[in-house]
């Protein structure tokens, strides 16, 4: 069973929104530090259920939230999401370190992200980011 295990806050602001939430409910954020503004968000202490996420700049979707699933493989969550009536959105992108990733979209319209954990993931030819797809508007 697939699992919300990341979040991401759209923004047009993205240090505008992360001073928010800084100040609003004390979390911490640290730039991922790569090709695109990418805030990551440590909503609380890792013994608290709840998830972390990030805050990222606002693109071609109005969707103001957008969640992640984790899958056991990236790509039986991929053909899954397929079969039951939605769009893989972009290739599998390596994070290096962590796993692939990939924006979908429901049979609603809404966006969002799989992603299967893989310590041993690295990027094929270009870094992560580099040609990366923004998901298009519905």
């Amino acid at each position: 069973m697939g699992r919300v295990s990341h979040f991401e806050i759209t923004a047009d602001d993205p240090e505008r929104a992360a001073a928010f939430y800084r100040k609003a409910f004390g979390w911490e954020f640290n730039d991922w530090g790569g090709s695109f503004k990418y805030l990551l968000a440590t909503t609380g202490p890792k013994d608290q259920i709840g998830i972390d996420g990030a805050i990222m700049s606002r693109h071609q979707t109005k969707q103001a939230v957008i969640n992640t699933i984790s899958v056991d493989k990236w790509e039986a969550g991929a053909q899954a999401v397929k079969e039951a009536g939605g769009t893989v959105l972009s290739e599998k992108d390596a994070i290096p370190g962590q796993g692939y990733f990939a924006y979908c979209r429901d049979t609603e319209g809404n966006v969002f992200g799989i992603f299967e954990a893989n310590a041993a993931a690295a990027p094929a030819t270009a870094p992560v980011g580099a040609a990366q797809e923004k998901p298009k508007e519905a």
